[in-house]
C-alpha cells in the first residue's frame, strides 16, 4: 500500500487562510485563539495554530471544531472568509 500524502490541498490551504483572516479580523492574537481553544478541550499552542495558518501543519476536525471558538461553525471555515 503507497504511503497517503502528506501535502495540505486546496481544502486545506483555504481553511488555513480563513483561519488566519478570521482570527485577525476579530482582533484576536494566535495565543489568544489557542488559550480559548485549550480552555475548550482542545490543547493548542500558540506554535501549533502559526503552523496551521501558514499550511505547515495538517487541521484535523476536531482542530476546526476548537478552531470555531472563532463563533464560526466549522463548516464556514472550510468555505472561506467571505461565507463567515
Amino acid at each position: 500500500m503507497a504511503a497517503r500524502s502528506l501535502e495540505i490541498g486546496p481544502a486545506g490551504m483555504l481553511a488555513a487562510r480563513t483561519i488566519e483572516i478570521l482570527r485577525t479580523e476579530r482582533g484576536l492574537g494566535q495565543r489568544q485563539l489557542a488559550a480559548r481553544c485549550t480552555a475548550l478541550g482542545r490543547p493548542m499552542s500558540n506554535t501549533m495554530l502559526s503552523r496551521i495558518e501558514l499550511a505547515k501543519r495538517r487541521c484535523d476536525i476536531d482542530d476546526l471544531v476548537a478552531i470555531a471558538a472563532l463563533r464560526v461553525s466549522p463548516a464556514a471555515l472550510l468555505q472561506g472568509p467571505g461565507a463567515a
